[in-house]
């Protein structure tokens, strides 16, 4: 074969140049890449200038891993506002109280000890029940007051699936619509342990979930190799897509598929195919109404990272996280546009914002359960 041959027949560095939100991030390497992942984005507009105040969305949010959180400890927490105190009694079993004493308020969370399966201030030693949200016991006195031997502090609903610690959030504190779906992926010996990044966006759950429909922004934010096509899922409380695209690599293009799936708006998973086989488990949680505590957890068969295919696996998470980082760049500054312009080929963003709707909690008294309107997709 001749040299113009071999030129002609060699594959073709399918990589697009780079685009605009990579200027930001080009000089960014190591510690100094993930220092920007968390740090506070300074002189920010305010939330109502950003159009965010818009409440939390009602769901199973992820709040922390389960082996971050032994038996007999008892940690801080913050999300959707709200200080929080969560422990492992010495049963094995999780629980979460609202964060602040009712004596004097001391938090919880702080200095707190788990005593059995109670939560012991660490002020004065009252201790809370973690089902029925009273005191059980105050060590030095001889009569519990009555207004704390009912229900005195919310109690919240947590789970444990996917080797992580679920809250469901209600602002009503409505009781839970739906279970947390179980990731087949995650308890497997044969997949590897959760490799785990974190990033705090400065921004709106709703923008972010948006992004999953925006299918126009693939080829600008991120580079693919073309406008990707997707087969979309509703369900009541859930949604989904079946992305296909062209990845460019430098061995030319690759069919590629990126299926994501979502119930409510705090359980999200990812499962790529055609490059690396990967399950990513996105864990994103509210602290604020502009700030989401995101951490991104990836599984891949050990068989593939033990192999010869490990460092095409380890691309494809630094891949992932290189396009978070894309999108944070947007997201950081972002506003909400509650009437957007919308051209043919952004997506089903109207579908999406009318399904995404039935998570805000009404003032009257939330959702009914059993009455959710079908939802009409486009064709």
């Amino acid at each position: 074969m001749s040299d113009a041959e071999k030129e002609k027949s060699a594959p073709v560095d399918a990589r697009v140049p780079p685009v605009a939100v990579w200027q930001v991030l080009e000089k960014l390497k190591g510690q100094e890449l993930i220092d920007w992942r968390v740090a506070e984005v300074k002189n920010r507009p305010s939330v109502k200038e950003r159009n965010l105040d818009m409440g939390f969305p009602f769901g199973w949010y992820p709040v922390m891993l389960s082996s971050e959180l032994e038996a007999g400890v008892a940690k801080p927490l913050r999300y959707f506002s709200t200080d929080l105190a969560i422990w492992r009694g010495m049963d094995g079993r999780v629980r979460m109280l609202d964060a602040y004493c009712k004596h004097l308020g001391a938090h919880l969370g702080h200095g707190g000890r788990v005593s059995g399966n109670l939560l012991e201030c660490p002020f004065h030693a009252w201790r809370y029940d973690g089902e029925e949200g009273v005191v059980k016991e105050i060590p030095y006195a001889r009569a519990i007051p009555p207004q704390v031997k009912r229900k005195c502090t919310r109690t919240w609903h947590v789970k444990e699936a996917n080797r992580w610690v679920w809250m469901w959030y209600h602002p009503q504190d409505v009781a839970p619509l739906w279970e947390v779906v179980e990731l087949p992926e995650a308890s497997n010996p044969e997949w590897t342990d959760f490799e785990v990044y974190e990033w705090n966006v400065w921004g709106s759950l709703q923008n972010m979930a948006e992004n999953g429909v925006d299918f126009a922004h693939f080829q600008f934010i991120h580079g693919t190799a073309n406008m990707p096509k997707a087969e979309m899922r509703w369900s009541d409380w859930g949604r989904g897509a079946d992305v296909r695209a062209k990845m460019g690599t430098p061995q030319g293009e690759v069919d590629g598929c990126i299926s994501f799936d979502t119930v409510g708006p705090g359980q999200n998973w990812t499962r790529f195919t055609g490059i690396s086989e990967t399950l990513l488990v996105a864990c994103l949680t509210p602290v604020e109404q502009d700030h989401i505590h995101a951490r991104f957890c990836f599984t891949q068969p050990k068989s593939q990272t033990e192999g010869p295919m490990a460092g095409l696996a380890r691309a494809m998470i630094k891949d992932i996280c290189k396009q978070f980082d894309q999108d944070k760049v947007v997201w950081d500054r972002q506003r909400f546009e509650p009437n957007p312009i919308i051209c043919d080929g952004d997506g089903p963003i109207p579908q999406f914002r009318r399904h995404y709707s039935r998570f805000y909690a009404k003032p009257d008294g939330g959702p009914d359960a059993g009455k959710v309107e079908p939802l009409k997709v486009a064709s």
